[in-house]
């Protein structure tokens, strides 16, 4: 089966024995400073190995229980796969341990363990009231099944059952990713004497080697881990669920706070607006407010911001989900599921807690239209929150899905092969609607540029996708102009786009003049006018005799025999055919005279277009037909 890697979190109120509890199942006194030895009160994070057997690592956080500490509380239950919640025989349940249990919830812990302490200053009679009091406080929570274990931590009276309870509910525990990013939330930061600075913290996704190079989030500060130690012991590679100290290099103690993350890629958004599903405390003591400031704990960061609301403007009493925003004063690194605590500043309490819908959230108007977008983001499958991405974005790598959605890269390329993700080039994709969406605004460009200019071969192409760029990006206009080629949707020729069947055609409106052009210059044969006077005689407007130039010569109905003189298809050929009847091999300027009948006017410049066309070729002062 392999090492499975868990961690428990020892909650409850203060003086209730949780430090008492941890030293007798793991034989580590966690309360290591001073002041918590003088004052008997754990006031930072404390931790120990407990030995379960051979395949569990298993690594125990104390957390405080006064309310004065609950912020290191928050920290020290973020990430944890079970908790021991601790009520002492003597007092019951009390305000802190009813505290815990609502953070608890907030954050999304499951599986928990009553430990009743201190059995040994009551009755036996009395332990029993204290069990039905638990039982009735846990009723309708998440742990009302919870088992409860009667224990004394210092004659260890009920620890192999505790133990053993332990092993229970971690083997009916989902193990923690390995595989994907790597994330520590910092917790502890320090310095050791000859080594630099030292970070702690449970692994929550991922594993981390010796020399791997990591950043710390949100500064951005690339680092070197030189060691890691689990539990005073040097290992060369640490994974998810796994407390661990590694030595950094590369950053100094004072460039490191707790709340800062340290991760392996660019999978984490660093962020100060997200969009939140959450829960209140029910009785709130005190009305929330639009905009109410708040203190918001997520992973092992606290930081201040405003709770944003877009279906009303307070709340007393809310038994359901609240889907609104946060919009924090300082930036913060997490993803889509992450769990987190509000508190309110003043007068202090928690309020209620939740778990991130969007990491990159943007301001919405407030409205029923927004609350519906934010149900979507909220109940949509991994596919539909692709799609819902790729929509936003347009193009995304793989890893830029996955750090937007929240999706892991593993379960991403599980759904490369949905018709709803279409792979634009090695590694980019976009969503099926968006190339849809570029493929009808291509076609209508090209439609309508053929309703106004008939007579043109098409639409250049680069300017449409100057034209289409500022709504699409321009990867994804030409990955889709190529797709409707090989459709042969359309058809390019040279720098111009049409509709596959479309041929240039006179529109109707102007088609009568435009003949009355044509004819007149066929019929007036090797003595043309001026093109002016061609369109002078017809009373074309200026655009459409524009167009019609450009489509007589993309046609070779007419050739140009200056900027002025343009010659019929048919009169061409017919001086061609009549010189070479006559000169059938070469000729000269005055042979070409006699037989066109031509003045210098014309004569010179249909010479020059024999030339252009590759017909002849002048050698001293005669031509000679190439073909």
């Amino acid at each position: 089966m392999g090492q499975r890697y868990y961690t428990i979190g020892m909650a409850g109120h203060i003086d209730h024995g949780k430090t008492t509890l941890t030293k007798a199942l793991t034989n580590v006194d966690t309360d290591r400073l001073k002041e918590e030895k003088e004052r008997q009160i754990s006031i930072e994070l404390g931790f120990a190995p407990l030995h379960i057997n051979d395949e569990m690592e298993v690594s125990v956080v104390d957390v405080p229980g006064h309310e004065r500490f609950i912020r290191q509380m928050i920290a020290g239950v973020a990430g944890i796969d079970l908790v021991i919640l601790v009520v002492a025989a003597d007092e019951g349940v009390m305000p802190q341990t009813r505290e815990h249990l609502e953070i608890l919830s907030f954050l999304g812990i499951e599986r928990g363990i009553i430990a009743v302490s201190k059995i040994d200053r009551v009755d036996p009679e009395f332990v029993e009231l204290v069990e039905d009091d638990i039982k009735e406080q846990l009723e309708g929570t998440v742990f009302q099944d919870a088992p409860i274990v009667l224990v004394d931590s210092l004659s260890h009276i009920g620890l192999d059952l505790l133990k053993s309870k332990i092993e229970e509910e971690l083997n009916m525990i989902e193990e923690q990713k390995i595989s994907g990013s790597f994330r520590l939330p910092i917790d502890q930061v320090f310095s050791v004497k000859g080594q630099g600075t030292v970070v702690r913290g449970t692994i929550y996704e991922g594993a981390v080697e010796v020399d791997r190079v990591l950043r710390v989030l949100p500064k951005n500060i690339e680092v070197k881990a030189r060691q890691l130690q689990v539990h005073h012991h040097q290992v060369n590679t640490a994974s998810a669920g796994q407390r661990v100290a590694i030595n950094l290099g590369g950053v100094t103690k004072a460039e490191i706070k707790r709340g800062d993350v340290l991760v392996s890629s660019n999978d984490y958004i660093v962020t100060k607006t997200i969009d939140i599903a959450l829960r209140f405390v029910n009785p709130l003591k005190y009305l929330i407010k639009q905009r109410a400031q708040v203190k918001c704990h997520i992973g092992t960061t606290e930081v201040m911001g405003k709770l944003i609301f877009f279906d009303r403007n307070e709340v007393e009493n809310e038994e359901g989900e609240v889907l609104c925003q946060l919009r924090l004063d300082e930036e913060i690194v997490t993803k889509r599921g992450d769990r987190f605590i509000l508190r309110r500043p003043t007068p202090a309490e928690t309020i209620g807690g939740g778990w991130v819908v969007d990491p990159n959230a943007e301001k919405y108007r407030f409205g029923e239209a927004t609350i519906k977008m934010l149900k979507d983001k909220q109940e949509g499958t991994p596919i539909e929150r692709v799609k819902r991405t790729l929509n936003h974005h347009q193009v995304l790598s793989i890893a830029d899905l996955s750090k937007e959605t929240g999706i892991t890269i593993e379960a991403i390329h599980e759904l490369l092969d949905s018709p709803e993700m279409i792979s634009i080039k090695e590694g980019m994709y976009s969503s099926a609607s968006v190339i849809s969406g570029i493929g009808e605004q291509i076609l209508e460009s090209v439609n309508q540029f053929h309703q106004l200019n008939p007579l043109m071969i098409g639409i250049n192409k680069a300017e449409m996708s100057q034209l289409l760029s500022k709504k699409f990006k321009k990867d994804l206009i030409e990955f889709k102009i190529n797709e409707l080629i090989k459709e042969h949707t359309i058809k390019r020729v040279d720098q111009f786009i049409s509709l596959y069947s479309f041929e240039p055609t006179f529109p109707a409106q102007w088609a009568k003049r435009m003949e009355s052009v044509v004819l007149a210059i066929k019929n007036d044969g090797l003595n043309v006018l001026t093109w002016a006077d061609y369109v002078s005689q017809s009373g074309l407007p200026a655009k459409e005799a524009n167009d019609l130039l450009h489509f007589l010569l993309g046609k070779e109905q007419i050739y140009p025999l200056d900027d002025k003189l343009y010659l019929h298809q048919e009169a061409l050929e017919h001086s061609i055919n009549k010189l070479k009847a006559e000169k059938p091999e070469k000729f000269e300027l005055k042979d070409a005279k006699e037989t066109l009948q031509l003045s210098r006017k014309y004569l010179v410049p249909l010479l020059e277009l024999y030339d252009k066309l590759k017909l002849t070729e002048r050698l001293e002062n005669h031509r000679v037909w190439v073909k």
